[in-house]
């Protein structure tokens, strides 16, 4: 049966996984009190099982950008989502310490395909003036993982076991891939398409004179790195992926040192600010979509997206001046929603600048950067915090912190801007120059 708004069952799809995704990554840390009772796990112990996956993460982002370009989105993605929910599962076999960090290096590899084949998926399927909603609800399911694994957890817990955790969730992996792979295929092969929504697929993917990269699919992998606007997506991922994780994992910390939040019962504060993630996620690529429609230049589009986020994040370095615990919880919302909208706007960026042949790469590149940075940055809060809570004023610390990251959205929109301003072709070359 032919549908003219297929294209919007394939953004579903994309949702999903990345729920999946999201859900079973963060299992380890909502399963740790049972697992360090069980195996009587030091902080250590716990420590190196996840750089085991950060490593493999970053890893795994280089190898799978480069391969789904080769092979395909549809292979690509499969291959991904076997590989990481068959090591999903593997958890419950582990029984000690290297065996949960070699589970979790295959859980790192395997997921990281999902953005680098979700990015290509929408860079094949959608026009470019929708692609930052699609790319929003993709994104958006990275959030809704984490809230439902908050949710089943602790319920599978109560009838079952920590084992039956990995089972379940894991399994989740193998229904979604029967559907994706009956579903999904590039729209000129797609029968269920209508014509009338392959024309608007394939007239709204054309690249316009704004500083993207000429349609060719042929650029080689290592040219890539000598392009700027390759460096303009790895800088948006480097500088900002880690903070999003530090208002992840580090915020119930602050909670509680600020608030006295007691972290052995559910946090509704916490809850409203994980869940304005996904507001962020699909506003976001909803605000730059919106202008595209009306007439402004695609790249234009992203980038004054990105710098009206950027004078809005600025908003967090007041979090040193707030004394009420829900002023708090708003304010920090924004911050969140305001992150994700960057990401979304940045992850598109690069279905926006670069043949479809090459998305996938891009995404795997900037996405490696994105995890370097998550390494790299934890050091800094560590060192900061550990410096100011010896001296007794720990809130300095988290002062300072909330300060690099309201400025560094600033400093990266500036880095991304003069990557990717429009330059004329040099005249000494006789072939077709690339546009930069």
């Amino acid at each position: 049966m032919k549908t003219k708004n297929y294209r919007w069952i394939i953004a579903t799809l994309l949702f999903f996984a990345t729920v999946i995704n999201y859900m079973d990554r963060q299992l380890i840390g909502l399963l740790k009190p049972t697992l360090e009772k069980t195996f009587s796990w030091t902080e250590t112990d716990f420590a190196h099982i996840i750089m085991a996956f950060t490593a493999a993460y970053a890893l795994g982002l280089l190898i799978f950008g480069r391969l789904i370009d080769k092979v395909g989105t549809k292979f690509g993605y499969c291959l991904a989502v076997i590989i990481w929910s068959i090591s999903a599962m593997l958890h419950a076999v582990a029984r000690g310490v290297f065996g949960f960090a070699a589970a979790r290096i295959g859980l790192g590899i395997g997921e990281a395909g999902n953005f680098p084949a979700g990015m290509k998926a929408i860079a094949e399927w959608f026009p470019k003036k929708e692609r930052g909603i699609a790319t929003g609800i993709f994104n958006s399911g990275t959030t809704v993982g984490v809230i439902l694994a908050l949710l089943l957890t602790p319920l599978i817990l109560t009838y079952w076991g920590w084992q039956e955790v990995f089972w379940v969730t894991g399994s989740l992996g193998f229904a979604w891939l029967l559907l994706w792979w009956i579903f999904y295929e590039i729209p000129s092969r797609q029968k269920r398409l209508t014509a009338g929504e392959l024309e608007l697929i394939l007239s709204g993917q054309e690249n316009e004179d704004d500083g993207t990269i000429e349609n060719r699919g042929n650029i080689k992998w290592i040219k890539l790195f000598s392009m700027p606007q390759t460096w303009a997506v790895i800088v948006g991922k480097f500088m900002i992926d880690p903070i999003y994780w530090f208002f992840l994992f580090w915020l119930p910390s602050y909670f509680s040192s600020s608030f006295k939040l007691d972290l052995t019962k559910p946090s509704l504060g916490l809850m409203i600010i994980y869940s304005s993630a996904t507001v962020g996620c699909i506003g976001g690529g909803y605000f730059s979509s919106w202008l595209i429609k009306k007439g402004v230049k695609t790249l234009k589009a992203r980038k004054t997206a990105l710098f009206i986020f950027a004078i809005i994040e600025l908003s967090v370095i007041s979090m040193q001046f707030i004394t009420n615990m829900w002023a708090a919880v708003a304010l920090i919302s924004l911050a969140v929603a305001v992150q994700q909208a960057w990401a979304t706007n940045v992850f598109t960026m690069a279905s926006d600048m670069f043949p479809k042949e090459r998305v996938s790469s891009v995404v795997g590149i900037a996405g490696m950067s994105g995890a370097v940075g998550g390494i790299l940055f934890p050091m800094l809060i560590g060192h900061l915090l550990d410096l100011y809570s010896a001296k007794g004023n720990i809130m300095t610390g988290y002062n300072l912190l909330f300060s690099v990251c309201g400025m560094s959205y600033l400093i990266a929109w500036m880095i991304i801007h003069l990557l990717t301003r429009k330059r004329k072709p040099r005249t000494t070359v006789k072939s077709n120059p690339i546009v930069l």
